[in-house]
């Protein structure tokens, strides 16, 4: 098992199947729990296609192929074995860390530092663990105790706000407990005081924004998708057109759960922990040059706070991360598709960014071939747009481009891998990176006021893939739609988009203005959609928990 890219776990010696009275009273002891606590990102939901999509399917800018999307990605989350999963892994992990929490402390024979520093990954990861529970199915049942200590099967749902001061407090403990990514003992790949400080500033932000007045608004540049599309005849020849980009404004509705909270305070909160972070107090954190970024030789740059990275050749530690979004070539060093490569961005997505910005420039991709096509040198090319620059390359190739999900705006953030012919390989999975903390702050700094802390912080993430600088200080409801656009394009296929359209009280309005996307996807959604039904199974074993979400039972 390997974790947010660390090289130097596949140093440690291997063990399976043991319990935890055969583990040491030692450091090597210390990372044997450690190291299996972040397993669970890995056997128990990313080896088995669960995660990222869970996450990742349900959002305005993302489609792929009925098969695929017609469940969560169509918003029918109900009797879903992912969606039990969304529920089950990460409790499976809380459960985990409770124990090896448990006995790191008890061990007598382990430096403090030591100690203290796993302690503090493994209180990381079970907030993130709840972070995730609670935005996706709102209050969840808090686990004090693991079952061999005491604790019970049988635990009531506690309040949003109840979650949220569980997942600061662990935060906090960690971030005074951990390693700062400068220090000598730091393990590069695992998470650090960083990583926490900046899952601090996010978590704060969630809640604020959550919290923010109803009728804030905010404008998305979004529309119709299949339907908007029509042939016009040019010159003789039918060509398909786009409706506009629209910029819509929607207004937010209240975000249940939230609203008792203040969200200046939390936004100031949200802006500290994220200078913290900036300013170096955990070691220095730094955004890559954008041609580095996405090269596995980069997973472990300090951009990447906390990503789950799977193996090559090891069957519990693998993903289908690489599979599902850059697609399985027909040999080890590439070729043509000859599986996958499904999940991708529309076109109301693509169509956000300037022509000369990094992000589509280099970070989709603009021509593919698939195996069948090898006969009669057939290629896949996008956008659309440039169809006539395509066509005047005289070069032999047959190009193509159809409207499904065969072209899609398909990201190549997973394209490097060792052997990008495995349909199980060594993806990386980025849940928090540098860009997302900068964006947060910016966000947070517009919030309270400040409109040129904002800009600098946003023109930092622009500047970065050659984007259009903001020159001037917008009014604060431009310079918001503005940072929640900008998120929109930075963190597209990082499991982000949906969140945030749901903590600031827009998603019905957003999805329901594309109704069908490019590949015919139904995403016209109601307020039920806003959390994921619990799992029947949770419901009939827990005697706490007696309905389920709104809308679900």
């Amino acid at each position: 098992m390997m974790v947010a890219s660390c090289s130097r776990w596949l140093e440690e010696k291997p063990v399976a199947f043991i319990g935890p009275d055969d583990i040491e009273d030692s450091e090597d002891g210390v990372a044997v729990w450690v190291t299996g606590v972040y397993g669970n990102w890995l056997d128990d939901m990313f080896r088995w296609s669960y995660f990222p999509f869970v996450l990742e399917l349900d959002s305005d800018y993302i489609s792929g192929p009925d098969w695929l999307m017609s469940y969560v990605g169509a918003g029918a989350f109900q009797n879903v074995e992912m969606v039990d999963k969304l529920w089950k892994g990460p409790y499976n992990l809380i459960v985990d860390a409770l124990l090896a929490k448990r006995s790191i402390a008890a061990m007598t024979k382990v430096s403090a530092p030591c100690k203290d520093n796993a302690i503090g990954e493994l209180e990381f990861l079970e907030a993130f663990a709840y972070f995730i529970l609670v935005r996706a199915f709102g209050p969840v049942p808090i686990i004090e105790k693991d079952v061999m200590a005491g604790g019970s099967f049988s635990n009531p749902r506690a309040d949003v706000d109840k979650v949220y001061a569980h997942i600061i407090a662990l935060l906090e403990d960690a971030a005074s407990k951990m390693y700062g990514r400068s220090d000598a003992a730091y393990k590069p790949g695992h998470v650090s005081a960083a990583s926490a400080a900046g899952l601090l500033a996010k978590v704060y932000a969630t809640m604020a924004s959550a919290a923010m007045p109803e009728g804030t608004p905010i404008m998305v540049r979004t529309g119709d998708g299949i339907n908007a599309r029509y042939e016009e005849e040019v010159a003789g020849t039918k060509k398909r057109k786009y409706s506009a980009l629209v910029p819509n404004t929607f207004y937010k509705q209240e975000v249940a759960g939230y609203t008792a909270m203040d969200p200046a305070e939390l936004y100031d909160k949200a802006a500290t922990w994220a200078e913290k972070v900036m300013d170096g107090t955990y070691g220095t954190v730094e955004l890559s040059p954008y041609d580095n970024l996405w090269k596995a030789s980069n997973r472990n740059a300090s951009e990447f706070l906390f990503s789950v990275q799977s193996v090559a050749g090891e069957l519990i530690a693998c993903s289908r991360v690489h599979t599902y979004y850059s697609g399985c070539t027909l040999s080890a060093s590439g070729g043509p598709i000859q599986t996958g490569g499904w999940i991708g961005c529309t076109y109301n997505w693509y169509r956000l960014f300037d022509e000369t910005d990094l992000r589509i420039v280099k970070g989709v991709r603009h021509e593919w071939q698939y195996y069948y096509q090898e006969k009669y040198n057939g290629w896949f090319f996008y956008p659309e747009s440039k169809a006539d620059s395509y066509a005047a390359l005289g070069d032999g190739r047959t190009w193509e481009n159809t409207v499904d999900y065969q072209c899609l705006a398909f990201t190549t953030k997973y394209d490097d891998v060792t052997d990008s012919s495995a349909e199980y390989c060594d993806s990386s999975w980025p849940f928090l990176r540098y860009a997302d903390v900068l964006l947060i702050y910016a966000e947070a700094k517009n919030e309270l006021g400040d409109g040129k802390a904002a800009v600098d912080a946003l023109n930092e993430v622009r500047k970065r893939s050659a984007a259009a600088q903001m020159a001037a200080i917008p009014g604060k409801d431009v310079l918001r739609s503005a940072i929640i656009e900008e998120r929109a394009k930075e963190l597209a296929c990082e499991a982000d988009r949906r969140w945030d359209l749901i903590r600031w009280g827009i998603y019905i309005d957003a999805m329901n203005a594309v109704m069908y996307d490019d590949s015919g996807i139904y995403k016209e959604r109601s307020s039920r959609q806003l959390l994921f039904p619990i799992p029947q199974s949770e419901i009939n074993a827990n005697e706490a928990i007696n309905e389920n979400n709104p809308g679900w039972n």
